[in-house]
């Protein structure tokens, strides 16, 4: 196929945010719309610096973004790729 290690890597780091239940949760969360720290919190039912770290990990992976209203941070999904990438998953578990 003939990829760059580099891309490999990226690749495979990008896979294993997916290995992490509470992340995933919180992406099925953010599916829905944009959060804030709160309502993810309230709808995933862990801690908030529980949340906060995920949230932390998924931005880091350029899976979500955020930005500030006032004191609150509002979380919603990085781009269309990463809702194509949880509704392909989800389609591939439901064959």
């Amino acid at each position: 196929m003939g990829v760059n290690e580099a891309i490999l890597g990226d690749l495979a780091e990008l896979f294993k945010v997916f290995g992490d239940e509470t992340r995933v949760r919180i992406l099925l969360e953010l599916l829905e719309g944009e959060k804030n720290v709160g309502d993810i919190v309230q709808n995933v039912a862990v801690s908030q610096p529980t949340v906060s770290h995920q949230l932390r990990i998924l931005k880091q992976a350029k899976l979500v973004k955020a930005r500030r209203d006032g004191k609150s941070m509002y979380y919603s999904l990085d781009d269309d790729h990463v809702r194509t990438i949880i509704n392909v998953g989800m389609e591939h578990l439901m064959e």
